[in-house]
């Protein structure tokens, strides 16, 4: 069978436009404007939602002996009945799968009444289409490697490469290309793209409207550099290591893994090309002369949750170990949904049990235990440890910032071999205690097989994985980067490029930036600086009724999106805007203020965070991203905001406007006392109110000043002067919120009501929104 990749990429825009919530008569009118049915694009995702749980890759699971997802299995003569084939190509009246989805007998239809499923007309149509044409089958789009395809060039908007494909998919559907933002909303945009932090007002007045001595890449140049840099980006990384600073489980007790956040903090900043990036985390340890760093890089693996529980069966939680690092590597590594062949063959992907366990293989030989032992005996780090000493401090890991002259320890990997190593096997049912057939360390073979000449080991893996053969790691990574910058992947599912997974809205541009990452040596800021680069990124976000009609969810990018900010970059906005950020970059983590009881409530009683301690001074006014997470009970204005709970590995964060953020953003101490801060060093500044106000609103929303803004803002400020100066009691309970110090001088109605003037503007919607 030949797989003819360029029928992939001109009918991927069809499918979207098919699919995008298009049916009966209407779907079936658009159907005749398709000249080519793609196996890829138009029939798996109808055969995987509807007929694969029966007919598909799970041989357990497995109906009348028929498989739809193979091309042999599907041409070949039904068990039942030789006589008969469940597809005929080029003839859906001899094919017994067309007859069957359009059967009025309850007993023949397909697929079958109990299943809940059902087969639209349009999806019947395509079906009978794509079997006159010869029902080819092609393999999954994502398991072929990724190539370049010639980049369009029928339009003279844009700058760069990435512009031409995506104005091509904004003709297809009839829309333009909105004109630039504004200069001020592109500095805006782009500081908090990269470091995650607003642009100052000094920003702001250097770089103006670009005409000056400083330029738009000059600005892009300059937030590379930075340390919030590699901050912004490891928030990301957290969630797909599953960062946490507790073990979890019922007694939760303390880790000191964050030494790893540090480092992942200095390699993105010193720009570590991707592919070392990979390799060191998988299998620094197993590096020639591995370095204490790659060894630290290997934490990666060792984030999941670690039981401290008496009685438990100590093999039971190794295996369960192992198995998240299996499920870790292949959903942040690759964007596959491995863990569903766990149990038994995968259900919609072509991963059987077998190849699962021997993923699992590769992770199997760390000497780790299941059990060291209760809380009473708990220790910050588990077996196998890196011991930090001041030696390494001061030299190969100076990037730790570490203040104690105590030894940190941090659990990392090891390998066992020769006579040590274990035996891997398959799981029946995926139950620790029982083991079936012997198996040994290797990939799936529908991905990229694994290669003789490579180690059977993390390291082989690690090569495998980064190998330019390997059709899935570049990919995954580019469209993480995508989603972090415009909030929807090219493939919107990112965690999963298998079967179920949502097909790319750009094919093309997808595959080319992939290879070209790999080409330029997977360098990420190059990356960035590419996405950021491109008219595409500096679209205004203004919405048209046309954008609405044909794409209200911004698929094709005819404008910039609109998107509320992380909730670590929240925080961020306002410590940065109030003056209160202390810019000090990685060690331990921090608490916060926090509701009191809520650590307790959900405590066994046992151990150092049994009870919540919030810090004092600085700690009060680090980043989010050094905010310590107890798994048990995640930091409760990290989750309103959709953080991750850091419980297991998470590629994308859900989205969600509730109350309970207007309640934090009204209420919060952090927002109140940055509130506060912020109006007292103003009134050092300005003797004005007008312009105490002006700056407060550049600094906070990083623009200038409408003329009826101004004045509802005056208007409130002078409204809440005459409150504070009839009912002074309120003054200073009004003023007395947080652990800032609160100068006597400050304690008066004038700072009180710049104060609310200030928390009225960190409550405006566009104040958190990436605009």
């Amino acid at each position: 069978m030949t797989f003819r990749r360029q029928n992939l990429f001109v009918l991927a825009f069809s499918i979207a436009a098919l699919f995008s919530c298009k049916d009966g008569k209407q779907g079936v009118n658009e159907l005749a404007e398709i000249d080519q049915i793609s196996y890829n694009f138009h029939i798996r995702p109808i055969l995987s939602d509807k007929c694969f749980a029966c007919h598909g890759p799970d041989a357990n699971k497995r109906e009348a002996d028929l498989r739809l997802d193979v091309e042999e299995a599907a041409f070949a003569a039904l068990k039942e009945n030789p006589n008969k084939f469940a597809v005929v190509p080029g003839k859906p009246d001899q094919s017994e799968v067309y007859h069957r989805i359009i059967s009025e007998d309850p007993a023949e239809l397909m697929p079958p009444a109990e299943s809940n499923l059902k087969l639209s007309e349009n999806e019947i149509a395509i079906i009978k289409k794509w079997i006159e044409q010869g029902a080819k089958y092609e393999p999954h789009w994502a398991f072929v490697k990724a190539e370049k395809s010639n980049v369009p060039t029928q339009s003279d908007w844009g700058t760069n490469e990435i512009d031409q494909f995506t104005f091509k998919k904004m003709k297809e559907v009839g829309l333009e290309p909105n004109p630039e933002a504004q200069s001020y909303e592109l500095i805006k945009r782009a500081s908090l793209d990269l470091t995650g932090l607003p642009p100052s007002p000094e920003m702001l007045e250097r770089f103006g409207d670009f005409s000056g001595e400083y330029t738009y890449e000059d600005l892009l140049d300059g937030l590379l550099e930075q340390d919030a840099y590699g901050e912004k980006l490891a928030i990301l990384w957290m969630d797909i290591s599953r960062y946490a600073d507790s073990y979890g489980y019922q007694d939760d007790n303390i880790r000191t893994q964050w030494p790893f956040r540090d480092w992942v903090i200095h390699a993105f900043n010193n720009n570590l090309p991707y592919d070392q990036f990979l390799t060191w985390q998988i299998a620094g340890d197993l590096l020639p002369d591995a370095t204490k760093e790659q060894i630290l890089a290997t934490a990666f693996n060792r984030n999941h949750k670690y039981t401290e529980e008496g009685g438990v069966i100590p093999e039971e939680y190794r295996i369960e170990y192992v198995l998240d690092k299996t499920n870790t590597f292949s959903k942040g590594i690759l964007g596959i949904t491995m863990e569903c062949a766990q149990c038994h063959d995968h259900k919609y992907d072509p991963f059987s049990q077998k190849e699962y366990y021997e993923f699992f293989a590769f992770f199997n030989n760390t000497p780790e235990k299941g059990y060291e032992g209760d809380v009473s005996i708990s220790k910050p780090a588990k077996t196998p440890i890196l011991f930090v000493d001041q030696d390494d401090l001061d030299g190969i890991l100076d990037f730790i910032n570490y203040q104690d002259t105590t030894q940190l320890s941090i659990s990392v990997m090891g390998e066992l071999e020769g006579e040590d190593a274990r035996s891997t096997f398959i799981l029946d049912r995926g139950v620790y205690d029982a083991p079936s057939t012997e198996v040994f360390p290797s990939t799936p073979e529908s991905i990229l097989e694994f290669p003789e000449n490579l180690p059977k080991n993390r390291l082989g893996l690690a090569q495998w994985a980064t190998s330019r053969d390997n059709p899935l790691t570049a990919r995954v990574f580019v469209n993480l980067i995508w989603q972090e910058i415009f909030g929807t992947g090219i493939v919107k599912s990112a965690g999963d490029f298998g079967m179920q997974g949502d097909l790319p809205s750009h094919p093309e541009l997808l595959d080319w930036l992939a290879v070209d990452f790999m080409e330029n040596g997977w360098d990420i800021k190059r990356l960035y600086k590419q996405i950021l680069s491109s008219a595409t990124y500096k679209q205004s976000a203004h919405i048209s009724k046309d954008h609405l009609a044909v794409d209200p969810a911004n698929i094709y990018l005819a404008r910039a999106p609109r998107m509320r900010l992380p909730a670590e970059n929240v925080q961020d906005l306002v410590l940065a805007s109030s003056g209160l950020l202390v810019e000090k970059v990685g060690g331990p983590s921090v608490k916060g203020y926090q509701p009191e009881g809520i650590w307790e409530a959900a405590s066994s009683g046992r151990g150092v965070l049994a009870t919540y301690v919030q810090d004092e001074g600085e700690s009060l006014y680090r980043r989010g991203l050094y905010n310590f997470i107890k798994l048990t009970v995640p930091p409760p204005k990290a989750i309103i905001f959709d953080s991750s709970n850091r419980d297991r590995c998470e590629i994308s964060r859900g989205r969600t406007n509730t109350p309970l953020q207007a309640l934090v953003m009204m209420n919060d101490p952090m927002v109140l006392e940055a509130s506060r801060v912020l109006a007292s060093n103003l009134w050092e500044k300005h003797s004005d109110s007008n312009e105490a106000i002006n700056e407060a609103f550049v600094r906070i929303l990083c623009r200038p000043m409408k003329a009826e803004e101004k004045n509802l803002l005056e208007d409130y400020y002078e409204g809440q002067i005459e409150r504070f100066t009839n009912h002074q009691e309120q003054v200073q309970a009004t003023l007395e919120v947080g652990d800032y110090p609160l100068e006597k001088e400050d304690i008066n109605p004038k700072t009180a009501a710049l104060m609310q003037v200030i928390v009225s503007l960190y409550n405006l919607e566009e104040t958190i929104t990436k605009i």
